[in-house]
């Protein structure tokens, strides 16, 4: 019995120092690794039609972008600027903007369904039409959005006003 007890000490002992001087390091994998990125290499100023699948736009300028019916169907815009781009009629379904800000943008007939869109802002913005089923949008957001929300979404036939729960 005394026999096992050192034994279980003694391994617990080299385990340590050899813990000790030779580290297990380990390497965090960040989103950006796994997805397409775009970066700060953003040149293109026209994705009109294209499938952008998954792309992440981290801490970019997307000014005046052209988008329109693109399919941004799990498309990261973190940290990213939307300013005057239009993105009428795109599939944003389960995309993520996080801390994005929406600027004289154009929304109108755009499918945004089971979107995470928490802290990001939304300023002159126009949602006619747009599908905002299931989309997760900070309070005060909601309330700027609902003030000029109307229309009907020409692919899915959900209320523009009921989609996001004005009042």
């Amino acid at each position: 019995m005394k026999y096992c007890k050192y034994w279980q000490i003694l391994t617990t002992f080299v385990l340590c120092v050899a813990l000790l001087l030779c580290p297990v390091t380990a390497e965090a994998a960040s989103s950006s690794s796994i997805t397409r990125s775009a970066g700060d290499k953003v040149q293109v100023k026209d994705y009109s039609g294209q499938s952008l699948i998954g792309t992440e736009f981290t801490n970019v300028k997307l000014e005046n972008t052209q988008f329109e019916n693109a399919d941004l169907r799990g498309v990261v815009f973190n940290g990213t600027l939307l300013s005057g781009v239009n993105l009428h009629g795109v599939d944003f379904s389960e995309g993520i903007a996080y801390l994005a800000k929406f600027k004289d943008t154009d929304l109108s007939d755009a499918v945004l369904k089971d979107a995470m869109m928490l802290r990001s802002t939304f300023d002159d913005v126009n949602v006619t039409g747009a599908d905002f089923t299931n989309a997760i949008l900070d309070g005060v957001e909601i309330k700027k959005l609902c003030v000029n929300a109307s229309g009907v979404n020409s692919r899915t036939g959900v209320n523009t006003r009921q989609s996001l729960g004005c009042k």
